[in-house]
């Protein structure tokens, strides 16, 4: 069972590998207090602080805590597996993840690997501690910002094959008789493509286009 204190209060561990955020958490969940409690501070109690994955996964054996600030981009493990942790030794953990990840596929893996609740760190604090009861209650949320980015990516991941071939293509530079020459297919046949890929992907411009391409990994590495 997860860590709960006799008085009420909510056991937390703040993993980040930033000592600025770690101690902006803290110093914010030292003084909040969720709705309907009373009205001195005391709802949450720091039980334990992590600068690395391995650090995080200790701390949850550990301490058990009933929630988990987690940032996904942390030295020696990563956000997904330390999740899975979280899952196997502190299942009643609920997890809420700050990052400053944009990529549609890591956000997406997060989810499915288990968080909770997805807070961009360019959000307000107040939207955090807005949704806290509902999270601790069971309930999911991701901020609205990164539901965007995570829809956006799998509209990436509706390509075909050979849209994806033309999209590689044109982030090269080549021209549409380029393509059609690489490909063995005609001109026209590659403007159809590539009209396709802008339509999917909600850009309209060439440079719209290689920008989004960039920004969702949807350029493969060969």
């Amino acid at each position: 069972m997860s860590s709960e204190a006799p008085t009420g209060t909510t056991t937390v561990v703040i993993a980040d590998d930033h000592s600025i955020i770690r101690d902006a958490i803290y110093d914010l969940l030292s003084v909040a207090t969720l709705p309907g409690a009373a009205d001195s501070p005391g709802n949450f109690e720091i039980v334990g602080t992590a600068e690395n994955g391995l650090e995080a996964i200790a701390a949850i054996k550990a301490k058990r805590p009933g929630l988990l600030f987690l940032d996904v981009s942390m030295p020696l493990a990563g956000g997904a597996e330390i999740i899975h942790d979280v899952r196997r030794w502190s299942p009643d953990t609920r997890i809420v993840i700050f990052t400053g990840v944009t990529s549609p596929s890591v956000l997406a893996g997060i989810l499915e690997a288990g968080a909770d609740a997805i807070f961009s760190k360019l959000s307000p604090a107040r939207d955090m501690l807005a949704k806290l009861p509902l999270i601790l209650m069971g309930e999911r949320y991701v901020a609205p910002e990164l539901t965007d980015i995570i829809r956006k990516g799998q509209q990436g991941e509706t390509l075909t094959g050979r849209e994806r071939q033309v999209l590689n293509m044109i982030v090269m530079g080549k021209s549409n008789k380029e393509i059609a020459q690489e490909l063995n297919i005609s001109p026209k046949t590659v403007e159809k493509h590539r009209g396709s890929v802008m339509l999917k992907l909600e850009v309209h411009s060439v440079a719209q286009l290689m920008a989004r391409a960039l920004k969702d990994g949807l350029i493969d590495a060969t």
